[in-house]
């Protein structure tokens, strides 16, 4: 039997140490910022955060910052925070790149391997 105490420390224990993927699969600036900055407040929470760049999401490394939306600095806080990205290497070369100026190149049997480490998944 555990003791209360326990119980309470090891609910925090395991709360804060989800691991959380996030697929962005949008080139929408709004989108883009909100998945980071969700990340990043995920981060801060001591849990560990992968995005997966998917689709429109492969072409974060050209979508331009806004008056509203100051998508490199997030990213680049992300980062900092030990946030990893991932962007699919597929959606890349339909694209005409053959690498993301700010992630990895990666396959779909990747994306899979993200997903099945995952606590949680969100798509953005």
């Amino acid at each position: 039997m555990v003791h209360f105490g326990c119980k309470k420390f090891l609910y925090h224990l395991i709360k804060y140490k989800m691991k959380i993927g996030i697929i962005l699969q949008s080139n929408n600036p709004e989108h883009m910022w909100n998945a980071f900055r969700f990340g990043i407040t995920s981060l801060k929470s001591a849990h560990g955060v992968t995005v997966f760049l998917l689709s429109e999401g492969a072409e974060l490394d050209t979508v331009a910052d806004t008056e509203h939306f100051d998508i490199s600095k997030k990213v680049s806080e992300f980062k900092e925070l030990k946030g990893n990205i991932y962007a699919c290497g597929t959606c890349l070369k339909i694209r005409g790149k053959d690498e993301s100026g700010i992630c990895s190149v990666s396959t779909m049997s990747d994306l899979l391997t993200m997903v099945e480490e995952s606590d949680k998944v969100l798509t953005f």
